[in-house]
Formats: C-alpha cells, sequence, structure tokens
C-alpha cells in the first residue's frame, strides 16, 4: 500500500519508533493520528511534524489497550482527516524479569503487548473488509521469533503478538486486509535499556543479549525499513536481516539452539558477575 494520501493512526507514538513511524508517514505524504499514553509527547511529536508538514497531524493523550481510547481515536481521525487507512500497533511494554513477574506484571503485558492489537482489529479490520482495503502493522520484537533471555513476560507477549498478525493476515488477507509483523532486535529506544535499568542480573543479561546480537539501530532507520515494507506489502519486517537466519537455525534444530541459548544465558550471566 502506498501511504501517500492515507489516513494512519500510531500508538506509542511520543517516542522512539513510533514518534519516527509518524513522522515518516508524514514526509510521505499521509495524514497521522500520533497517540501515546504521555499525552504531552504525543502532542509534542505532532507539533514537530506539523511545522514541517502543516494540516498533517495531530496528537492526542490515550491508552492504546483501551477499547474506549482507541475508538476515540478512530473518530479523531475521522474527524480531521477521514476514514483510518493503517493503524500501527506500536505501543509496547518490556515487561518484568524471570518467574518473579507478578500476576498484575502478567496481565499488563499482556493487556499492552497483546490485547491492544486485538482490540483495535475488532474495531477496524470489519470496516476495512467493507471497504475492501486496509493495513494493519504489529509492532512485535525479534524476541516474538527467537525468545527472550531475561523477561518471560516480553517474550511470551511479544510471540503472542506474531500469532496473532499471522492470523489476521490468513483469515483476512484475500478480503483486502494487509497485515505486517515489526520484529526487530536493538533499537535505541528506552525500552531496549529497560532491562539494563531494572537492578536484575536477568533484567541486565536481556540488554547485553540484544545490543551484543547486532546493530543498534536508530528509530528514524526502522520507520524507513517499515514503510517500504508496507510499500510492497510484505508480512515479516526484519529490520535486523540476521534475524530470519537466527529463526531458521532455531527451526531447523530446536533442542541445539536450546541448547545454545541456555549457554550463552550463562555466559551472559558469568560476565555480570
Amino acid at each position: 500500500m502506498r501511504v501517500a494520501e492515507k489516513v494512519a493512526i500510531v500508538t506509542g507514538g511520543g517516542a522512539g519508533i513510533g514518534a519516527a513511524l509518524a513522522a515518516a508517514l508524514a514526509a510521505s505524504g499521509a495524514k497521522v493520528v500520533v497517540s501515546d499514553i504521555d499525552a504531552a509527547a504525543a502532542l509534542a511529536v505532532s507539533e514537530r511534524i506539523a511545522a514541517e508538514y502543516p494540516g498533517a497531524s495531530v496528537g492526542v493523550g490515550a491508552d492504546a489497550a483501551d477499547s474506549a481510547a482507541i475508538e476515540g481515536m478512530i473518530a479523531l481521525a475521522e474527524r480531521e482527516f477521514g476514514p483510518v487507512d493503517l493503524y500501527f500497533a506500536n505501543a509496547g511494554v518490556s515487561g518484568a524479569p524471570g518467574l518473579d513477574a507478578t500476576e498484575d506484571d502478567w496481565d499488563f503485558s499482556l493487556t499492552v503487548n497483546l490485547r491492544a492489537h486485538i482490540r483495535a482489529a475488532r474495531l477496524l479490520v470489519p470496516q476495512w473488509v467493507e471497504r475492501g482495503e486496509g493495513y494493519f502493522v504489529s509492532t512485535a520484537s525479534a524476541a516474538g521469533l527467537l525468545t527472550q533471555i531475561g523477561s518471560a513476560t516480553y517474550a511470551v507477549t511479544k510471540h503472542a503478538a506474531v500469532g496473532f498478525a499471522e492470523w489476521l493476515n490468513v483469515t483476512y488477507g484475500d478480503k483486502g486486509v494487509r497485515v505486517s509483523c515489526l520484529c526487530p532486535m536493538g533499537v535505541n529506544t528506552k525500552l531496549l535499556y529497560a532491562g539494563q535499568d531494572s537492578g536484575e542480573r536477568l533484567g541486565a543479561a536481556a540488554t547485553r543479549a540484544v545490543v551484543s546480537a547486532g546493530a543498534v539501530l536508530e528509530p528514524a532507520e526502522v520507520a524507513e525499513v517499515v514503510l517500504a515494507a508496507v510499500d510492497a506489502e510484505q508480512f515479516l519486517i526484519l529490520p535486523h536481516p540476521q534475524v530470519l537466519d537466527m529463526y531458521r537455525n532455531k527451526g531447523a534444530d530446536y533442542d541445539r539452539w536450546l541448547r545454545g541459548m541456555r549457554r550463552y544465558q550463562s555466559a551472559l550471566l558469568d560476565e555480570i558477575n
């Protein structure tokens, strides 16, 4: 899908990948609703975009996991720009390390990293099917393909996000609804360093694993890759191409891969000691 003259909503748009996506969409001729639970951050990003591309953006403070808030974002987009063509389910949380994660931690991660996508799709996909066109972009993670050392809540919910995006693609791909799933490794955002800043050994190992596995990209670099993939209507978006080789190796010999991951985790924890 060409994004020029389309209407997009970007959640988690107040910083990082979301802010870069919103800016890249506006630069490509789209109209963008920038949403973030931090209203001031969303408005600041929108104002920066509008200063360069007048009339291209509006910001709103909203909880991307709340159905009523999603309805509000859609209504705002329709009121300001017209029917929503693209939805970037980008808001995410890192989660707690290990089995120390509480029930509340699990609920929070499941709600933001998975249910937010489901709730948005429920509202948008039926109208896209009726119109014969629409695009859902899910921000997951390489952790959704390869798992995550440290945070069980992050690894599990990102796997679930990939699974939901796959299901959407299979179920609605022949009805005009396009779906892509973004699975990067290290991106220079606050989320990348959440484990390192957690004070937990497993959390620190999680950050070290990601930053040592490949280049840490800037959000703008990721946004460029995403828009190219949307233009090509490509499902799996891998800003770090080596993730595909890792994924193939995992599938080729699962037990060997698991043994290797255990060795890798042990080496990282030894370094942290």
